[in-house]
């Protein structure tokens, strides 16, 4: 078997004949069972001082989170602190309950650590924490709260928990070295991989290896005897691995041969993330089922019911209305600077792709000198984007005030009136031009099932550096896996990436 480590050399590991020596871990014990065929494992240290620098941190926002939501609520209502016996117990009871329902182990599951996937969970706690407060605050503070201060209490802690663990997410993020992964799959999804883990928030992981199983001989039936552990003991300290990443799918793969790897990474202490394949179909908005013992995955159907586009038709219409009477004084002096900078329309129009293949003039700010379009083909051997779409991150026929609008996205804000007219939604599928669309086939095709958006899944990447074959399957998992929930994440995540300076 070749593996390539992360340097680009490679070395011959002959399944069987383990040569290689621990390095940096603490050694992985193996002990054979009474029968001779299962060991008993310790994991790699290193790892599980990672996982713990993030429940560490975790537990300390949560505990500042807490605190710190009382403390406001009792200084802006001016109440003073008399507080009784049963405050320490807050505390540690709202611990427990965040250790119950996993928010201190999720981390550990994850490549990419993310507070806002969590956030339903720690409104929860919040509601919880609210609930017993305005049936039971008495047993925390003196004098029972009212309503008013129970609602303040119930807002910032959720609040509080939300910011203070996406900053100790930070904070453990820029402390704990790199997760050093191993990657078991074909050469082409290695590339994939390696490259999400770069460039985008959350992650924090380098791929160190590359094993790929094509030129390996089958994983072999004898599952957790001594000798196999061995191997991949010994392969996981000499590349002081954290965790392993596995994409089925290498050839003459069998679900046995797959189960067992994935066993034998965990019983050697490493953490284990699979890439399936079949997600990349049905999305992540699966429930799974147990039909006693055996357990079954329920896939979501595709479309959106009426009531779903009801959902999100109210919120696309609320929040553009909302957003254009706050920006309207913004929007009259953009408007006024763009007539004294150059000379043409105040608003660039284009035709794109909608809904169901209806075509729309999308709205914009014209960032641009006029006749732009006759001076594309000038510029094409500088298109920094991919697969047909066209981006330049210095375009010369950009004019002074176009430059500020672009950096800003502050020239994206007109699509406000698309979205009010019905032609766009805030968050969705990119919407494409002509060409574009029609490089666009099969069931990809059935992203048009949704509104086009001012921004979506696609954005937060940066278009400019999204293929769009990458782009459109993104877009049709949105539309398979659609919340409204995930429509706010979107649009929160879309906020440090405008303010970074990178547009839409």
């Amino acid at each position: 078997m070749r593996v390539e480590t992360g340097t680009g050399s490679e070395a011959d590991l002959p399944w069987g004949s383990p040569t290689v020596r621990p390095r940096g871990f603490v050694g992985a014990r193996v002990r054979r069972g009474s029968a001779g065929e299962h060991a008993e494992v310790r994991g790699p240290s290193a790892a599980m001082h990672r996982d713990a620098l993030f429940r560490r941190c975790l537990l300390l926002a949560d505990v500042t989170a807490i605190v710190g939501a009382f403390a406001l609520t009792l200084v802006v209502y001016s109440r003073a602190i008399h507080l009784t016996w049963g405050a320490i117990l807050v505390i540690p009871v709202l611990v427990l309950v965040a250790k119950v329902t996993g928010l201190y182990d999720r981390d550990e599951m994850l490549l990419r650590k993310t507070t806002l996937d969590e956030a339903p969970r720690l409104f929860q706690l919040a509601t919880l924490c609210a609930l017993v407060m305005l049936l039971r605050g008495t047993l925390v503070v003196r004098g029972a709260l009212d309503r008013h201060e129970v609602l303040f209490l119930w807002l910032t802690l959720a609040a509080l928990l939300i910011i203070c663990r996406a900053a100790a997410r930070g904070v453990a993020l820029r402390i704990a070295p790199p997760e050093r992964c191993l990657f078991i799959g074909d050469e082409s999804l290695a590339g994939t991989i390696c490259s999400k883990l770069h460039d985008h928030g959350g992650v924090k992981a380098d791929v160190v290896a590359h094993l790929d199983l094509d030129q390996a001989t089958p994983w072999s039936t004898d599952k957790f005897s001594a000798p196999r552990l061995t191997e991949i003991r010994d392969l996981a300290e000499s590349m002081d691995v954290h965790r392993a990443i596995v994409a089925p799918g290498w050839k003459g793969a069998e679900a046995d041969e797959i189960l067992n790897l994935v066993r034998t990474l965990k019983a050697v202490g490493v953490r284990v993330t699979v890439v399936p394949r079949l997600l990349e179909v049905v999305g992540s908005s699966v429930e799974f089922d147990d039909l006693h013992g055996v357990t079954l995955m329920g896939v979501r159907r595709f479309d959106l019911t009426r009531s779903s586009m009801a959902v999100k038709r109210a919120f696309d219409l609320l929040g553009a209305s909302i957003g254009l009477l706050a920006v309207s004084p913004l929007l009259i002096a953009i408007a006024i600077a763009i007539k004294l900078d150059s000379r043409g329309q105040i608003f660039f129009r284009q035709l794109r792709v909608g809904r169901y293949g209806q075509r729309f003039y999308m709205l914009k700010f014209r960032t641009m000198v006029q006749d732009a379009d006759a001076m594309k083909d000038s510029l094409r051997h500088r298109n920094e984007a991919q697969e047909g779409l066209f981006k330049i991150a210095e375009d010369p026929r950009t004019t002074r005030v176009g430059r500020f609008l672009r950096k800003t996205a502050l020239d994206e804000l007109p699509q406000l009136l698309n979205i009010v007219k019905g032609e766009m939604s805030l968050v969705g599928p990119r919407p494409l031009v002509i060409e574009e669309d029609r490089r666009i086939q099969g069931w990809n095709r059935r992203r048009l099932e949704l509104m086009p958006g001012m921004t979506g899944p696609w954005q937060i990447l940066g278009p400019a550096r999204v293929p769009l074959s990458e782009m459109v399957a993104m877009d049709y998992l949105y539309v398979a896996n659609w919340s409204l929930w995930t429509d706010i994440k979107i649009l929160l995540r879309t906020v440090p990436h405008v303010f970074g300076g990178r547009g839409l």
